[in-house]
């Protein structure tokens, strides 16, 4: 959360086109570069029409997809055919019409009956096909991240033990007020990422983000940090909101 650059869209049309020229400069500079990119996609609502963005012209035939690798942020504990699945939606508005090979997409495992046995696997592959970083953490060239209302990313939610989390690239997590497990990166995965795209989109995220970077109806003082205010991003931070996201905000930037 140090000095990110923060941009303010018009609209969440506005914003998916922002970010879609983004990635796709970062991916074809990588691919220059490194000659791959490897990027971790979000799940959650925000996401899904970016997606559909990306699998359409002019963004698809642009993209150097022989040179890109998926990863995901966080998963939810639910079979892959599941309606709530991070990995079928992303699947059904992007991976399925873009012609990425199998070996170019790396789900979070599901088996359905060991998530922390799971999560293992996860880090261990990531360990395995990613170049180290700071703390023999994996280095993720991009990983897209979204927001919610108390202040979660991927599945880093308030008070849970995962934000403690630093010997491991991924990790399981219950999730008591959803009664559910999920999978998620590790905060220092996140910090060590050469790229890291925060999207907000919608009025319901105003308060949060007027939380984060300051507003006219100052927040009451939190005891405790939030999850997304734990992050110090060692790469390059950005924020991503529409006006709606931002409308409580002092900066009021408009891209």
């Amino acid at each position: 959360m140090d000095s990110p650059h923060l941009h303010i869209h018009a609209d969440h049309g506005i914003l998916n086109h922002a970010v879609a020229t983004r990635l796709l400069q970062l991916a074809r500079d990588a691919a220059k570069k490194r000659g791959s990119w490897h990027w971790a996609l979000a799940g959650g609502s925000t996401p899904k029409s970016l997606y559909e963005l990306l699998a359409s012209e002019p963004y698809a035939s642009q993209m150097p997809w022989e040179r890109i690798h998926i990863w995901f942020g966080d998963e939810r504990y639910v079979p892959a055919d599941d309606p709530r699945s991070n990995y079928r939606m992303a699947r059904e508005t992007l991976l399925s019409k873009v012609p990425l090979a199998d070996a170019q997409v790396h789900p979070i495992p599901v088996s359905g009956a060991d998530a922390p046995g799971d999560a293992h696997d996860y880090a261990e592959l990531m360990r395995d096909l990613l170049p180290a970083g700071g703390g023999d953490m994996p280095v993720l060239d991009a990983i897209l991240l979204g927001l919610g209302p108390d202040g979660h990313t991927a599945s880093l939610f308030p008070e849970t033990p995962i934000l403690q989390v630093r010997d491991t690239a991924a990790a399981a997590v219950y999730v008591p007020k959803l009664s559910a497990w999920r999978i998620s990166v590790t905060i220092p995965v996140i910090e060590q990422a050469r790229h890291v795209l925060f999207l907000a989109a919608g009025e319901e995220k105003a308060p949060i983000t007027a939380t984060l970077f300051g507003s006219d109806e100052r927040p009451r003082s939190a005891s405790r940090a939030l999850p997304v205010q734990m992050i110090n991003g060692r790469g390059e931070v950005e924020w991503h909101l529409d006006r709606r996201a931002a409308a409580r905000l002092h900066r009021r930037e408009q891209a």
